[in-house]
């Protein structure tokens, strides 16, 4: 009987997951995951493995500053109609296929090139597949918060968080897989061909419904008034106007509104976040290959083994999220992600190719405190966006949780050449440190702000 009252009440929970939005944005979520690691730590792979220097493989990271500052065009992607595509498909289709297409034409790209020849070519095909990329997701955020019921959205959640993750296996595992039986042309060849999964899935989706241009008049007009503190007259106001209060100050002037002098300790935070694991990223697949480890093991250990260590992270996460809400997780996070370096910092010590066990070991613990920060860090960023400008404010956030990470990744590979692997990564543990200091103030600061209420009382 105990049996049957738990299915009772699982079977509903797990047909939700059946659901044509649901399994839309699974599929849509893989086609957002491939191309990162592929002009991120994939790449690198490839450029170490040919013998590219590591000080140019440094500065390949800031390719994926692409992704840092897709907020200055999201205003567009948000409320610009394409021509032909947008009358097609609808406006948040039209924009998702025109990433997905310039995704596959970048990794094709990529494929035709030999870095040792044409390392700025490949530098200009990458910085397409991110550029692509990120207006991609910029859209696929507005589809997904836009197609289910609120009910919906933590299946949603969830499944686009897992078709990014299986992705990320795949453009890492996978590729290596194919690089090390074959070669890296072949490699980003079926990895293009891989984006036409999203494609498809794209086609079979449905628009999600849209607020009417006079709905949004009347939306922003009660908004804006609200935000200036006086009549702004929207209605009355040209087209462009409306436009850049609208979509490009309003989502600005609320946040900071709202937040008042924190508000910038809460992006300096954002901001600060993910330095560490960020900085680390970029030269984690050189300093495999240069111990000693073969892309397959790499593949089997670091990225296979990894992926499900990331997986287990952010059920934890979920879990201490619901028992001790969001702040504590995010404090233990971001701990943990600066002192899994020291690990690596350590194994760069030893002499000779380390054990296959002890990578596994130091990955494990890596990839699970990623999986925790990672988690806990969305939740905090779901929770500072205001719903009315849901699409530019999170564009705004995740663009600055890896703007400073980007850059300063830039001179890794300096750094390496200059002192080696195992200073680099002490000084990736040390960037981490501001961040536990700033989630510690937040925390302070929250406590404070349940406390007023008791005070008032």
């Amino acid at each position: 009987m105990v049996l049957i009252g738990w299915w009772g009440w699982l079977k509903p929970a797990l047909e939700i997951y059946t659901r044509k939005p649901v399994v839309v944005i699974s599929l849509l979520g893989f086609g957002a995951g491939l191309p990162f690691l592929l002009v991120f730590t994939t790449l690198t792979a490839w450029l170490r493995d040919l013998g590219v220097e590591r000080t140019a493989i440094g500065f390949f990271a800031w390719v994926g500053i692409t992704y840092s500052v897709k907020v200055f065009w999201s205003p567009v992607v948000d409320r610009l109609r394409l021509p032909l595509l947008g009358k097609a498909l609808g406006q948040r289709r039209s924009w998702i296929l025109i990433g997905q297409l310039g995704i596959a034409a970048g990794l094709l790209l990529m494929s035709r090139l030999d870095p040792v020849d044409s390392l700025w070519w490949i530098a200009v095909a990458a910085l397409l597949v991110a550029f692509a990329s990120s207006t991609q997701d910029v859209a696929l955020d507005a589809f997904r918060i836009e197609s289910a019921e609120d009910t919906l959205q933590g299946a949603m959640s969830a499944a686009y968080i897992f078709g990014y993750r299986v992705a990320l296996l795949v453009a890492g595992a996978g590729a290596l897989f194919i690089a090390d039986w074959l070669n890296w042309s072949l490699a980003y060849l079926c990895m293009a061909a891989t984006m036409a999964l999203a494609v498809l899935a794209l086609l079979w989706a449905d628009e999600p419904e849209h607020e009417s241009a006079q709905q949004r008049i009347i939306s922003e007009n009660h908004i804006v008034d609200e935000i200036m503190g006086r009549p702004m007259h929207m209605a009355e106001r040209p087209l462009w106007q409306r436009t850049l209060i609208g979509a490009v100050i309003c989502p600005f002037l609320e946040f900071f509104q709202r937040n008042g002098r924190f508000a910038l300790l809460i992006l300096a935070f954002i901001g600060l976040f993910r330095i560490s694991d960020i900085t680390m990223g970029v030269m984690a697949n050189p300093f495999y290959l240069d111990l000693g480890f073969s892309k397959s093991e790499i593949a089997s250990v670091a990225k296979f083994f990894g992926f499900f260590m990331t997986i287990f992270g952010s059920l934890l996460c979920g879990v201490l999220v619901v028992r001790f809400g969001i702040m504590r997780p995010l404090l233990l996070g971001a701990v943990m992600v600066a002192s899994t370096n020291l690990l690596f910092a350590l194994m760069a010590l030893h002499e000779g190719t380390p054990p296959l066990g002890w990578l596994a070991a130091v990955i494990s613990a890596d990839n699970l405190s990623g999986g925790i920060a990672s988690t806990a860090f969305v939740a905090y960023l779901s929770s500072m966006a205001n719903r009315h400008y849901t699409a530019t404010q999170y564009a705004l956030f995740s663009s600055l949780m890896t703007l400073p990470g980007k850059f300063i990744s830039g001179f890794s590979g300096m750094v390496v050449d200059g002192f080696g692997y195992a200073e680099f990564f002490v000084v990736a543990a040390v960037l981490g440190i501001p961040s536990v200091v700033l989630v510690l103030i937040l925390m302070r600061h929250q406590n404070e702000q349940q406390a007023q209420p008791e005070r008032v009382s």
